[in-house]
């Protein structure tokens, strides 16, 4: 199969396409409150359990008010994508299944997340949580990994001109644990490649891999292919397995295109290149 063209992003090409940071893995397991912000509940919650960063996943739960964008094309040449108009479904959603990184940004507790939900119809839909606008409608069950010692930090990436996630070393947090990998992925790699590559760097044989990101396009073991060179997912299934040519990596995810258009399936290794960034929480077994 052809190559996809690779994104052309404003800035310079950062040398070091990947960032990481070991971690004490912590079980979470937690309620949002009713009425109260996911992105407030999130990173109180995280802070509260002693860790720096998380990534946890929403199985379930009413949300109303409830705020999401799309992927869209860029209305300028700042940026190579950018988001839709915010959407804002009256009466609110049901969330399916959603994935957020809680980290920080300028001091504070930030979250992204991605995830699938239904409005009141039962339409489906998939995309990006404004976290700060959305609160659930009742209480919430949560669970996921925090990192002692490893945070998901916000700052301005000059490559891409967004504010992305950055995995690196928590200041003043705890040292020493290696239970859980923190990484962040740079455009125009393959997703499974690079996860694979930073994994045998790291001794990782056999992993879960959790998290959300863009893919420029989408090429799945079985099922149609998603064009978009803009998109957002988040991981459904994502494992590292043994296999007799070594450890490779099995995503399967949920993706949205510019159009709305909602894909799930298992990603093709080495035809999946990452459009803005990855976001990801490997824990080894």
């Amino acid at each position: 199969m052809t190559a996809r063209p690779p994104i052309a992003h404003p800035g310079p090409v950062a040398q070091r396409r990947h960032a990481l940071a070991w971690a004490r893995a912590v079980p979470l397991d937690f309620t949002l409150a009713r009425g109260e912000a996911v992105e407030t509940g999130l990173a109180k919650t995280v802070a509260a359990a002693g860790c720096d960063s998380a990534c946890v996943g929403i199985d379930g739960g009413r949300f109303d008010p409830f705020r999401y964008v799309l992927p869209a094309a860029s209305p300028d040449s700042e940026h190579a994508a950018w988001y839709s108009a915010t959407i804002a479904p009256e009466g609110g959603v049901t969330v399916e299944r959603a994935t957020a990184i809680v980290g920080r940004r300028d001091g504070a507790g930030f979250v992204h997340c991605h995830g699938l939900w239904q409005d009141e119809r039962g339409s489906p839909a998939l995309g990006h949580m404004l976290p700060s606008e959305s609160l659930p409608a009742e209480a919430v069950r949560v669970r996921g990994v925090g990192l002692r010692g490893a945070v998901f930090e916000s700052r301005h990436d000059p490559e891409t001109n967004f504010r992305l996630f950055a995995a690196g070393p928590a200041q003043g947090g705890e040292a020493g644990g290696r239970s859980a990998l923190a990484v962040t992925l740079r455009p125009n790699q393959d997703i499974s490649l690079a996860l694979e590559a930073i994994c045998r760097d790291g001794g990782i044989r056999r992993a879960t891999i959790l998290g959300i990101g863009s893919l420029n396009g989408a090429r799945f073991e079985s099922g149609p292919v998603m064009e978009s060179y803009a998109s957002e997912f988040f991981v459904t299934e994502g494992r590292l397995e043994e296999t007799p040519a070594g450890p490779v990596v099995r995503l399967d995810i949920a993706i949205v295109d510019m159009r709305g258009a909602i894909f799930h399936g298992r990603l093709v290794r080495g035809e999946n290149p990452i459009c803005v960034t990855a976001e990801l929480v490997v824990v080894p077994e």
